[in-house]
């Protein structure tokens, strides 16, 4: 498929079909790459924390555990002892 680059202000834009949209899965914001002669669109996930819990598993097995260390739940640090209302 062929696109115009269009003149908008200052920037340029190409106007994406809505069967493209909907085949690519884009959402109302996307990320955005510049590579050598290619412009890359991916769609951002609707929750930018998606994934993580897998994340944090695979690094726990990884480092042998099922669970996080205590420690994490128990550490402090200067802004919970000098500024932190309880």
């Amino acid at each position: 498929m062929k696109a115009k680059l269009v003149k908008i202000g200052n920037s340029r834009g190409v106007r994406l079909p809505k069967t493209v949209i909907a085949q690519a899965g884009l959402g109302d914001q996307i990320e955005i790459a510049g590579r050598k002669k290619e412009v890359v669109l991916r769609a951002l996930p609707a929750n930018p924390r998606d994934g993580w819990d897998q994340a944090f598993r695979k690094a726990l097995e990884a480092k042998g555990q099922d669970e996080p260390d205590e420690q994490w739940e128990t550490a402090s640090n200067r802004f919970d002892a000098e500024e932190w209302t309880w």
